[in-house]
């Protein structure tokens, strides 16, 4: 039997049990900080040097030239060449996927004319540089590099800089392929906050970026955070999340594999189950129970579910979408007859997949949207990584005679009501006097 807690909306201390379970402290501890800290004031110090002395302790490398960290125009094309046919057919059908999607999210300047001549406006420009970070060690994740790198080229980025660690100087050659077909400009071996202060500050080899995008673990996490306002951000992710809302009709086993395939990313995620059906809570736990034998990463699932999974049963599936809003999931499965029906109530969730064909690790990988998604309840205010994030808005404002005479008036009020006087007679200088 696998280890999970079972929740019921109906029992008197369900919102403290739940709070419990959702409550994530994504604040680093004061020696991570400090760690970290210590290493981006290195960098910014001592440049390259400092990137490769961190590089050789945390990753076990022995490097001694900046140079050695760079993976070549031809080492990527080796890379795509390397992998077989089936795999390299996956990666580019997936990247044309989302390259098509996050085509429709680009946005174009635009202004209009007033009666007066006064024109107003925006005007929409890519940003000139960013830096994609990309983890390794554990896992590789090449599904990671389309994600992050297609919406900055669909965007129009002008230079995109990938960092990946290369533990003991190995990379997978999936990665490398997937930077050779999402067309990365650079790729630096290199990770943790090392890497991250390198994009932020800049050394002799690596530019300073405009905007550091991609997940990485808590010192990557912990540097992003140290590092805002020097460039812009994605976001700092905490663990993957998935929440499923069944009516009680979809086989078991499935919903069992859907919660699987986020707990099997990390001890940290979460997997939850609504439904207002309790036979149907108890068969997703006998799925579960059977299934989780049979998976490689077992121990890190039985982990994840027992320290944050839950099966939540609800009275029906309006408060189902209650309960929704209230834990702005990640991911959001409505596996239901009619999940349209559920999704005009559903205002806090990262990415939505509907019905019950709809598994969402095809997000993760293919589908089209993006699959970098708020986690941590920031579904409240947060979106998918899109190609809005590479790109800025200016405004544009050009006074017409007419225009400059009427906003005049207007500002200089104002601003004689603030005691900006130079304010108002700047703007008084363009008013025709009557």
């Amino acid at each position: 039997m696998v280890e999970i807690t079972r929740l019921s909306t109906a029992d008197s201390d369900f919102n403290r049990r739940l709070d419990a379970l959702l409550a994530w402290e994504s604040v680093s501890s004061m020696g991570v900080v400090e760690t970290v800290n210590g290493i981006i004031g290195a960098v910014r110090q001592n440049g390259d040097g400092a990137v490769i002395e961190f590089t050789n302790r945390f990753d076990r490398r022995d490097v001694t030239d900046f140079r050695e960290l760079e993976v070549g125009a031809d080492a990527l094309a080796t890379a795509l060449e390397s992998i077989d046919s089936e795999t390299r057919l996956a990666l580019e059908n997936a990247a044309d996927r989302v390259r098509r999607y996050h085509q429709h999210q680009r946005q174009e300047s635009w202004d209009y004319t007033e009666q007066d001549g006064t024109r107003l406006g925006q005007k929409i420009t890519p940003l000139d540089r960013v830096g994609i970070y990309v983890p390794g060690g554990k896992a590789s994740y090449p599904s990671s590099v389309l994600m992050n790198a297609l919406p900055a080229k669909v965007a129009g980025v002008r230079e995109i800089i990938m960092v990946v660690p290369a533990p003991a100087g190995e990379l997978n050659p999936m990665v490398l392929a997937a930077a050779a077909i999402a067309g990365v400009d650079r790729v630096i071996t290199i990770g943790g906050a090392q890497a991250v202060a390198a994009l932020a500050y800049g050394t002799e080899s690596v530019p300073r970026v405009d905007k550091i995008v991609g997940p990485g673990n808590i010192y990557v996490a912990t540097a992003k955070r140290a590092v805002f306002g020097q460039v812009g951000l994605d976001m700092v992710a905490g663990p993957s999340e998935i929440l499923v809302v069944c009516d009680g009709r979809t086989d078991p086993d499935w919903i069992a594999m859907d919660l699987f395939s986020q707990a099997e990313h990390d001890e940290d995620a979460q997997s939850i189950l609504v439904s207002p059906d309790q036979d149907f809570l108890d068969a997703v736990a006998d799925s579960m129970a059977s299934l989780l034998p049979t998976l490689q990463r077992r121990d890190i699932i039985e982990t994840s579910l027992a320290n944050r999974g839950a099966l939540v049963r609800v009275r029906d599936l309006e408060e189902a979408v209650d309960l929704v809003n209230r834990i702005a999931p990640e991911h959001l499965e409505l596996s239901v007859a009619d999940p349209d029906n559920l999704l005009a109530g559903i205002r806090h969730a990262g990415a939505i997949f509907m019905g019950r064909y709809t598994a969402e690790a095809i997000g993760d990988y293919c589908a089209g949207p993006n699959h970098v998604l708020p986690t941590s309840a920031t579904a409240r205010f947060s979106s998918p990584l899109g190609v809005y994030d590479f790109q800025k808005r200016s405004s544009i404002i050009q006074c017409s005679a007419r225009g400059a005479d009427a906003l005049g008036r207007i500002a200089a009020t104002l601003a004689s009501g603030e005691s900006l006087e130079a304010h108002a007679r700047s703007a008084r200088y363009r008013v025709v006097e009557d």
